[in-house]
């Protein structure tokens, strides 16, 4: 390595996952060309790596918040671009993080064009800020883990996920939250034969009884499947007051559902001879769902008229497992037609199923555990998704914040890191209502 080049993380190599960073490069030589490397590894060992060409200006100095990638994993003007624009190392894999008390580490690097490294720097991405706890729950029938900030209280938020992580709960309540994650049973081998609307709520009841949450009602965030779990407690349990419903149906999914051992909603079902294969191997499932609208499936409409917590409705418009956009524009025509205005909409142009917190890789595509053994191509074109993530993923804490009321006072959570103002990156395209 060169001793005269310096590859900086600013304002420091260690922070919160979901915090930007600026990435400079000093000491180059006036107008050299040098390529941009960064390299992790996940928890299942697959590699993750990027790549980016870049020109220094007159004085040696290359910064990516200014210069333009003019070739790589992406090109532009792309601050982040080398954590979002990774790709596996091994096709249809995605990004995993389901050890959130460990840091995820990135390796960046500087190469001349020979390849020869000039200088490198690691990047430690923390899912939890110092003070912060998580927990194991296995408690009756609740399995989990519950995070809570310092001090306190603070609102609750039950996270309904579908694909095992917790990177949205612990990055979620690094923001002011008390944070319960479960994921939904997956039926991998046709055992499940019904799903219960009791276990959730169960989950709902433990999360209130927190020492640190403060108010009665609790907020849920869920996608895919994890999103109509969430529009039916808002529908059928008390006590919720604000559902961020990300990429999901409108209808009860895949088994039919139970509360208090009665049904309660039909299954709307998959066909998968509908699922429409490509080149990679990976196939297209968006319409591989009945459609919700026929008249044989409206046992299985979820009566969200029925709820009177507030929604927060999100659709990434590329969306190629379900047809989300639509299922979206069908729920806001059904609160309007009975007269509620407990809701508001966003749509992404260019975005994939996969909305997850910025700056981690992009998936494409990756084995879906109950589609027989199918990878899943889960659409969105890269730049335009990770731009829709950082969007996304501000409203969704100015949502929670708005509609969770304490009624004790609050504290601020502690935190080691320094906190920055960000901008809303997402520009073009977005829609909201």
């Amino acid at each position: 390595m060169s001793s005269q080049v310096r590859l900086r993380l600013l304002p420091s190599a260690r922070c919160l996952f979901d915090e930007p960073i600026q990435v400079k490069v000093e000491g180059l030589r006036s107008r050299q060309v040098v390529t941009m490397r960064t390299r992790l590894t996940d928890e299942k060992g697959v590699v993750f790596s990027s790549s980016a060409t870049y020109r220094a200006d007159g004085s040696g100095e290359v910064d990516l918040k200014r210069d333009p990638s003019l070739g790589g994993t992406y090109i532009g003007v792309e601050p982040m671009g080398l954590l979002w624009s990774m790709r596996p190392d091994t096709m249809h894999k995605r990004f995993q993080k389901t050890r959130s008390l460990e840091p995820q580490v990135v390796k960046f690097s500087v190469h001349e064009e020979e390849g020869r490294r000039l200088a490198e720097e690691t990047n430690e991405r923390l899912l939890m800020a110092n003070g912060f706890n998580r927990v194991l729950v296995k408690e009756g029938n609740i399995s989990g883990v519950l995070f809570t900030p310092p001090d306190g209280p603070f609102p609750a938020v039950f996270d309904i996920s579908t694909l095992r992580s917790e990177l949205r709960a612990s990055l979620l309540a690094n923001k002011g939250f008390v944070v319960l994650t479960v994921t939904v049973p997956t039926d991998k081998a046709g055992k499940i034969q019904e799903m219960h609307l009791d276990m959730f709520e169960e989950a709902m009841d433990f999360l209130k009884q927190q020492p640190k949450v403060g108010g009665k009602g609790i907020g849920i965030i869920s996608r895919s499947k994890g999103a109509d779990i969430a529009l039916s407690l808002a529908a059928f349990v008390p006590g919720v007051d604000a559902v961020a419903w990300v990429n999901g149906c409108n209808a009860n999914v895949g088994t039919p559902l139970y509360y208090k051992k009665q049904q309660i909603l039909s299954p709307l079902l998959f066909d998968l001879s509908k699922c429409i294969p490509n080149e990679s191997g990976a196939v297209i499932a968006k319409h591989a769902l009945d459609d919700p609208r026929a008249e044989k499936n409206k046992g299985s409409l979820i009566p969200i008229e029925q709820a009177t917590s507030h929604f927060l409705f999100a659709a990434g418009e590329d969306d190629l497992n379900w047809d989300s956009k639509a299922y979206m524009d069908q729920m806001v025509e059904r609160l309007k037609c009975h007269g509620k205005e407990n809701f508001e909409s966003v749509s992404y142009p260019g975005a994939g199923h996969l909305l997850e917190p910025p700056y981690g890789p992009f998936c494409s595509s990756c084995l879906h555990v109950e589609s027989k053994g199918l990878s899943i191509l889960w659409g969105g074109e890269p730049k335009i998704h990770a731009a829709a993530e950082v969007h996304l993923w501000n409203k969704i804490q100015k949502f929670f914040k708005t509609h969770l009321i304490c009624d004790k006072p609050q504290t601020k959570p502690s935190y080691k890191f320094k906190k920055k103002k960000k901008k809303d990156d997402y520009k073009a395209g977005v829609k909201e209502k």
